[in-house]
């Protein structure tokens, strides 16, 4: 992987912040960075100002700005005031004018934990968290993780952590309140269920390792894959399966994206090239400011699976580089997805570490389907919908275990399997 990346972030998983990456980290403007930084490396705040007399702008008057800034220093109650931290802290709200959850500045602390988390090293609760008008909401616990095992379902709204309000906050800076070290408990306060009855959750955080991908013979040629995620891993197990999945004869296979909430897009391009032709066109497109686009086309895959029936399961959980998956194999006509209508994240993000050990990530394009079509905050309509919750409960249950409910899903879809 090359070090300059684009990042397209779904949402973000309390347990790992990467797997939502469309790409890594881009280059950093060392010019800019010297100039702003002390011998010690950390930010001169006196360097700010000057080249803030460096660069004004024409369309805004940046006086007011210092005016307030003097007026913080000479009369706020509690004194010293730091200059690091206002200066830090203007530069989030400046990113939060764009009124995008998706982009977001990080002082030096925050940043270090985010790239903590790029790098595998993640404790947390093991569920998917995103924005939906303008709350916070669980997309999907994920399966066999503290989350689910506390209590927290999909599509709960989160209203505080540990008793903070998260009203006004980034789906980032939540996850960084939710993150923890192992054995810590943290406090979710949600709306929970149709009524959305007030409900605390209390959740121990635990080391999240799931494999990102499995696999299970049905029987009668009949093969269930599972992907959770596009991570770092997910490319080689991805592979091993296939290799396994072949030696069996498939006739059929059904492609589990429920709760998947997207990941590298690199990966993304060569799962879904597995069942398209080499010259079949393009996976994915993006687009961008000026309007210039680039396409990610099926000669990335290895074809394995073309012309095997498959049917695809998606939920509201499903997102980013699982839509990406779907959004290609429906509009080619090679799978049929069932489900209920995914959760709708089509922008491209790029992250960039700042000499000062801060860090951006920004929206810079937004990604189409094969059939261009854009499915941020739309998502993709399943060709068959289940009308009913995913699991229901078996009669004479507890509900404590998998075992104890009935997949409307996979029922569905070995049906269609079957007239096919």
């Amino acid at each position: 992987m090359t070090k300059r990346k684009i990042l397209n972030i779904v949402l973000f998983t309390v347990f790992s912040l990467a797997i939502f990456f469309l790409g890594v980290v881009v280059g950093v403007g060392k010019d800019v960075g010297n100039n702003l930084v002390n011998s010690n490396g950390a930010v001169d705040i006196t360097k700010v100002v000057n080249l803030y007399s460096n660069s004004r702008s024409d369309k805004v008057n940046f006086d007011q700005y210092w005016e307030v800034w003097d007026k913080i220093k000479k009369n706020y109650v509690k004194q010293p005031v730091s200059d690091v931290d206002l200066f830090y802290a203007s530069l989030e709200g400046l990113v939060k004018g764009l009124d995008d959850p998706y982009s977001i500045y990080f002082p030096p602390v925050k940043a270090k934990e985010f790239v903590t988390d790029l790098s595998g090293n993640f404790e947390g609760i093991g569920a998917q968290i995103g924005m939906k008008e303008n709350r916070i909401i669980v997309v999907a616990p994920l399966e066999g993780s503290p989350a689910e095992s506390a209590g927290l379902k999909a599509g709960d709204i989160i209203i505080s952590v540990d008793g903070e309000d998260i009203s006004n906050l980034s789906v980032d800076e939540v996850v960084l309140k939710i993150r923890g070290p192992k054995g810590s408990i943290v406090t979710l306060t949600v709306l929970h269920g149709e009524n959305l009855d007030k409900k605390d959750i209390k959740i121990t955080r635990e080391k999240i390792d799931l494999p990102s991908v499995k696999w299970e013979d049905k029987g009668n040629g009949v093969i269930y894959l599972r992907i959770n995620s596009f991570n770092d891993n997910t490319w080689s197990e991805f592979d091993k399966a296939v290799k396994d999945i072949l030696l069996k004869n498939p006739k059929s296979i059904v492609l589990d994206l429920r709760g998947n909430p997207g990941g590298y897009l690199d990966t993304s391009v060569k799962v879904a090239a597995e069942w398209l032709k080499e010259n079949e066109g393009v996976v994915v497109s993006e687009k961008f400011k000026d309007a210039s686009t680039k396409e990610y086309t099926a000669k990335e895959g290895k074809h394995r699976f073309v012309g095997i029936k498959t049917v695809i399961l998606v939920d509201e959980g499903t997102a980013s580089g699982s839509e990406i998956v779907t959004g290609a194999l429906q509009d080619y006509e090679v799978a049929t997805v069932v489900g209920k209508t995914t959760y709708g994240k089509g922008s491209v993000q790029e992250f960039e570490l700042l000499p000062d050990g801060s860090a951006l990530k920004i929206t810079v394009a937004e990604w189409y389907t094969p059939k261009q079509r854009q499915i941020n905050k739309v998502g993709l309509d399943p060709d068959v919908t289940i009308d009913t919750d995913m699991f229901v409960q078996k009669e004479d249950t507890k509900g404590e275990k998998v075992e104890d409910y009935d997949d409307k899903g996979m029922e569905k879809a070995l049906e269609i399997l079957k007239q096919k």
